[in-house]
């Protein structure tokens, strides 16, 4: 498996994947909303629990409890109650999608009596198992509506044949012809009916996937923004940490080669020697910073790679740990100088920045390979180490800024090595199950005919 990192591909998301999806059910956005209906549903039934009870203490009902009055006042208590229980559960911490399909459940079972009461299979309240399909997909996508749909569709159906089979018999307070219905009737109800429960489950479930990945795209947007925002902020802060620090560093290094020259003895050599080796890395440490916060536009020419890297290899055997533990190889076929249209200064500092990024991660021993090969239109520039590699956490975010995995890691080097590649359109591509890590850059190679 290949890690590819192009220009049109934003740093930290792996290839292929699509908008985040929205809220899981463990989301606290989930739990919001979630939280939200259930209060809706706790206020909508009170209320016609309270409309009921108002009707029976009122005239001309005063004192009078019906059939139908005392089921429907029973509905709408359970009704009530079940979202009490319900919101309690949520606030507990007990499974919210366990909770959620279970009021969906209790609600279809709920409607069924309201259809029951008001003309059974011929009753127009069956669209009230449209809103649990409607309120099932907004919270669980399209397992909500389609358990929804289910449900309702056999409750719908068991009391269909109920009524029909005269088990069920019709509500003594209610006109008995809205219950006796031909057949062909109630073929004509249930699959109308069914085929409008299907219809909006559908039509819900499409809008429900839909709602999802916008909500995701926007989270994701939001992220970018505030993301961009922090290393905008942090830019700034790097450039003029930067300014500040380069003009006291260049006196700290004259100063101390000055003191080189007329130390006396090995051991003060060997001081000076280090005080110059880390204001070398320091030195760097600020151009990477500089680079990355206030970057030029590239100045296009033809690069020759291969002495390009020769140059660089020499110069790494002779820096930092290079020069004790770990062994620089560049590793290029002979007669053929792989030239590739790019600023040739630029090219340079992104080759080093992997070189160092490599040298950096071996461990003592270890060796860096640098792979130079290439096609008729191609050519491919491969880092490797010998180190510990990239977990596949790091692997989403190596090339943001500021990230690091390193104790003493700035998060700068492989930064510039994006911005970089995707500035001159190349291709950078970090491949999987390998020991150690491997930075893999391909380049167009450079035709006369091709240069502009």
């Amino acid at each position: 498996m290949v890690l590819h990192l192009s220009p049109s591909m934003p740093p930290g998301r792996p290839p292929g994947d699509g908008p985040q999806a929205g809220p899981t059910v463990a989301s606290p956005p989930f739990r919001r909303t979630f939280r939200w209906l259930t209060t809706f549903r706790f206020v909508l039934f009170g209320a016609a629990l309270s409309v009921v009870a108002f009707e029976l203490v009122s005239p001309p009902l005063q004192g009078t409890l019906s059939y139908s009055t005392s089921l429907a006042l029973g509905t709408f208590l359970v009704a009530v109650l079940t979202s009490a229980v319900a919101y309690l559960l949520l606030r507990t911490g007990t499974k919210a999608r366990s909770v959620l399909l279970g009021t969906l459940l209790i609600d279809q079972a709920l409607w069924t009596v309201m259809v029951y009461l008001s003309g059974g299979p011929a009753s127009g309240a069956t669209v009230l198992y449209g809103i649990s399909c409607i309120v099932g997909g907004i919270v669980l996508g399209v397992p909500g509506a389609m358990a929804s749909a289910l449900s309702g569709g056999v409750f719908y159906s068991l009391l269909t044949l109920l009524v029909q089979a005269k088990t069920l018999p019709a509500p003594p307070d209610q006109p008995s012809r809205s219950y006796a219905l031909h057949p062909d009737d109630i073929t004509f109800h249930v699959v109308i009916n069914l085929l409008a429960l299907l219809f909006v489950a559908l039509l819900v479930s499409n809008l429900s996937e839909r709602l999802q990945r916008t909500r995701g795209a926007l989270v994701d947007a939001e992220d970018r923004a505030h993301r961009a925002e922090r290393m905008a902020e942090l830019g700034r802060l790097s450039l003029g940490l930067a300014h500040e620090i380069r003009n006291p560093l260049s006196a700290i290094s004259g100063s101390v080669q000055m003191l080189r020259t007329t130390a006396v003895d090995d051991d003060d050599r060997q001081l000076c020697d280090i005080v110059l080796r880390e204001s070398k890395r320091l030195e760097e440490l600020v151009s990477d910073m500089l680079d990355l916060a206030r970057p030029r536009p590239p100045d296009f020419a033809p690069v020759a790679v291969r002495p390009l890297l020769q140059d660089l290899v020499q110069l790494a055997r002779v820096s930092g740990r290079a020069t004790s533990d770990v062994d620089v190889e560049l590793l290029a076929p002979e007669g053929d100088e792989f030239t590739v249209w790019a600023d040739g200064g630029q090219l340079r500092q992104l080759f080093w920045n992997l070189v160092r990024n490599a040298v950096q991660a071996s461990e003592a021993g270890g060796e860096v390979r640098v792979r130079l090969s290439g096609t008729g239109d191609q050519v491919s520039v491969a880092v490797e180490d010998d180190g510990s590699g990239i977990d596949s956490q790091a692997r989403l975010h190596i090339f943001d800024a500021y990230y690091t995995t390193r104790s003493h890691g700035t998060g700068i080097g492989l930064a510039v090595v994006k911005r970089i590649a995707d500035e001159h359109g190349f291709t950078v591509e970090v491949p999987t199950g390998q020991s150690g890590a491997t930075f893999v850059l391909r380049m167009p190679r450079y035709h006369k005919e091709n240069s502009g």
